[in-house]
């Protein structure tokens, strides 16, 4: 009796499993229809600002600009110069470095570096005008720079090496008349090109964005939701909600998936039980630069290279550089496969002037998770890897001087001297330099958001749950399905397996040679009533 329970309780949970993987279905939150409707209106300015008497003059100074805006949209600045586009830095609490302020002004990448000393090229992207030295004024309203977010003329552009002024071909008075809600165009400008060119940091941010398909990114295809930063980068008294992980180190402020499309965004409910442990980005971002090459590697140690003393510029199969005298030499990737890491949302960041060991790769950002972590999932990463510079007495990166905006001040780029660079970079803030360099191996990580994939062209199962190759094979902290194995576990099964199969049988047998047994005894029993029949 109990192996017959046991077979029949196997067969319905196997069933139960079946049926489940095939059909498995529930009250999923379909809000499709709703945000196709929302976002198909297209918000317009509703003030014709080239009726206004403010704007309708002359501007010499782009200051003047601001100053007019003021007179309407008064307190407006005062929301700005609170803001991390605007300070460039935002108050984080950092896992054994207690409450810092975070931002470019402390931070190191390893890209071009950072921006102390290099302000007049770098800050071409600061929302301010003239942060070209220490003493810029963060407190008069008058340097926020409004046309760079609210330009809707296209025609507004910032100045090469200009910290933050606009191009001296702008027309003011043009572009501040034609003025609205922030575009693709607005924000592009800058994230699609920080790091030194298109699509060079992120990987998931280029100009192809500024105007695409569906196939390159589902929600910003003019042929699909067309959507816009702002829509999903929505603002609080011009606070942005989410940040880059690159400059930041709490849970807080995110801009999500799951605000638009629930925790229950498919009809299997298979697929809704990933979600507890994989983020959307996961299946729906299965490659990144579809369109044009990001920078994946950055060899700061060879640059400085001269053939016939002037700098040199070489390039690989894809058009790119892979080598000036200015930088080094890099590597570039195409419709690359992401890396996969665990991320609960904090992050833990190199400051200036912290030590680290030269043996070892440095991380500059350590995204935190694991497969215990309650508030952790596996998202999709860029890993840029580098070599960069650092003092060998001191054990700190350093921050060289790569700009030169007059000869003889130790920017790099044309004196092509790490030593003056250094030394000029390291002045600049206040931390010492020993005379003694080298190079260190770096890593920085860059959570995929966009390019988002429809979801014919997102991951399958077979993609992950397989032996080999997987794209999960990294993440050994957990079972995976279809991917792990243990061979005691697997004889065990197979015992289990073998031997219910073999007391299904035997019982089935048993059974058999009963009831053969039995109806061969009523054939006696019937033979022994006919002869008794007979005699009567």
């Amino acid at each position: 009796m109990k192996k017959i329970l046991l077979s029949v309780l196997i067969l319905a949970l196997g069933t139960f499993l079946i049926l489940n993987l095939l059909i498995g279905k529930n009250e999923f939150q379909n809000n499709l229809p709703e945000l196709k409707e929302k976002y198909a209106k297209k918000e317009k300015t509703a003030a014709d600002h080239t009726k206004f008497t403010q704007l309708q003059k002359d501007f010499t100074r782009p200051q003047d600009v601001t100053a007019a805006c003021i007179t309407c949209h008064n307190e407006r600045h005062t929301e700005v110069m609170k803001t991390s586009h605007w300070n460039w830095e935002r108050t984080e609490y950092i896992t054994g470095k207690g409450i810092k302020r975070v931002g470019k002004k402390n931070i190191l990448n390893n890209f071009c570096i950072g921006i102390a000393g290099n302000e007049t090229s770098c800050n071409k992207c600061h929302i301010g005008y003239g942060w070209d030295d220490p003493n810029f004024d963060f407190t008069d309203p008058t340097n926020v720079d409004c046309l760079a977010c609210h330009d809707n003329s296209n025609e507004y552009m910032k100045q090469n090496g200009g910290a933050g002024m606009p191009d001296p071909s702008v027309d003011l008075a043009f572009v501040a008349q034609r003025v609205g809600k922030p575009q693709r165009t607005n924000c592009g400008t800058c994230h699609f090109l920080g790091g030194g060119g298109n699509n060079v940091k992120h990987g998931d941010l280029e100009t192809e964005l500024f105007s695409t398909t569906r196939d390159i990114d589902v929600h910003m295809g003019v042929d699909g939701s067309d959507l816009n930063c702002v829509d999903c980068h929505t603002a609080e008294n011009h606070q942005m909600k989410g940040k880059v992980f690159s400059l930041s180190s709490m849970n807080k402020d995110r801009s999500e998936c799951e605000t638009c499309h629930s925790n229950l965004p498919h009809e299997n409910s298979v697929l809704n039980e990933h979600t507890q442990k994989v983020a959307c980005q996961t299946c729906h971002i299965p490659l990144y630069a579809k369109v044009n090459p990001t920078k994946m590697t950055w060899d700061w140690s060879t640059a400085g290279k001269l053939k016939d003393g002037q700098p040199i510029t070489e390039f690989d199969s894809l058009g790119k550089e892979s080598y000036t005298s200015l930088k080094g030499n890099f590597t570039w990737g195409k419709n690359v496969e992401p890396e996969y890491i665990w991320f609960n949302g904090t992050a833990s960041h190199y400051l200036l002037g912290d030590t680290m060991n030269p043996d070892e790769t440095l991380q500059l950002n350590q995204l935190y998770g694991s497969y215990e972590d309650p508030a952790a999932k596996i998202i999709p990463v860029k890993i840029h890897r580098a070599k960069q510079i650092y003092d060998k007495e001191y054990m700190y990166l350093i921050q060289p001087k790569t700009v030169s905006n007059f000869e003889g001040d130790g920017g790099f780029w044309r004196e092509f001297d790490w030593n003056r660079a250094s030394e000029e970079g390291m002045k600049r803030l206040n931390l010492p330099y020993s005379g003694s360099y080298d190079f260190v191996k770096t890593e920085m990580t860059w959570p995929l958001n966009h390019m988002v994939s429809t979801k014919e062209q997102s991951l399958s199962c077979d993609d992950c749950h397989t032996r080999e190759n997987g794209r999960l094979a990294s993440l050994t902290d957990f079972y995976l399905p279809g991917r792990d194995y243990s061979p005691a576990v697997d004889m065990f099964g197979a015992g289990v397996i073998f031997f219910t199969a073999l007391g299904i049988v035997t019982h089935a047998i048993a059974r058999f040679m009963k009831w053969k047994k039995k109806k061969e005894g009523g054939k006696e029993d019937d033979v022994k009533k006919e002869e008794q029949g007979n005699e009567k």
